[in-house]
């Protein structure tokens, strides 16, 4: 066999097996998506302790969703998030304090969940294009997961001030409870993704 047989004959091996690999990444993808939204649902039933005068729970869900961010990268992040609140759209008990249906998406919690997506997404272009190579490092990693956790609590006041009709003042001063835990919650999300990605460093490829 010449040397230009067995190029081609690379070629076209590698042409074959393209497919094969684009059909692995799919079915990856599709299963991580469908694994974090399950582990989004798991959170939102630890805690369910309405707190301040708005009483919104405190749930492990914003550690979900964030964490779906800083893992999957921007857009597996976004449709895990999407996912979950699909479910719960659809009528499955997967909300805090077991609760489901469109009807809550207007309810005092509603800012919040409409965010969800939106702050994993955030979190996943941070961790993936500012962070870069650097998402190894637990302190890169919460700094990129802050932005999300703020507009969050922002969309967060925003949906108690329409629903309660209250003051911008009065509608922080419900969303003041839940600052300490959400710190802790992406603290830990940070810890946790900067093992996963030294652990698996092409995560993030192409994601």
């Amino acid at each position: 066999m010449t040397m230009a047989e067995t190029a081609d004959s690379t070629q076209d091996s590698t042409a074959a097996d393209a497919p094969a690999r684009r059909h692995r990444t799919t079915t990856t993808d599709i299963a991580l998506i469908a694994a974090f939204a399950a582990l989004i649902s798991a959170c939102a039933y630890i805690g369910g302790i309405p707190v301040g005068g708005g009483q919104v729970a405190i749930t492990l869900q914003t550690f979900g969703v964030m964490l779906a961010g800083a893992l999957l990268g921007p857009w597996r992040g976004f449709l895990a998030v999407a996912l979950y609140l699909a479910l719960g759209a659809a009528g499955l008990p997967v909300f805090s304090e077991h609760s489901s249906g469109l009807g809550t998406f207007s309810s005092a919690s509603a800012g919040y969940l409409w965010s969800f997506p939106v702050a994993a997404l955030l979190t996943g272009l941070l961790v993936k294009y500012v962070a870069g190579s650097h998402r190894t490092s637990a302190l890169a990693v919460f700094a990129c997961a802050v932005p999300g956790m703020v507009l969050n609590h922002l969309a967060g006041v925003v949906g108690m001030k329409l629903f309660f009709d209250i003051s911008w003042p009065t509608a922080f001063t419900y969303d003041a409870p839940f600052w300490l835990g959400d710190v802790i919650k992406i603290l830990v999300v940070a810890l946790v993704a900067a093992e996963v990605h030294r652990a698996f460093p092409q995560l993030l490829r192409r994601r």
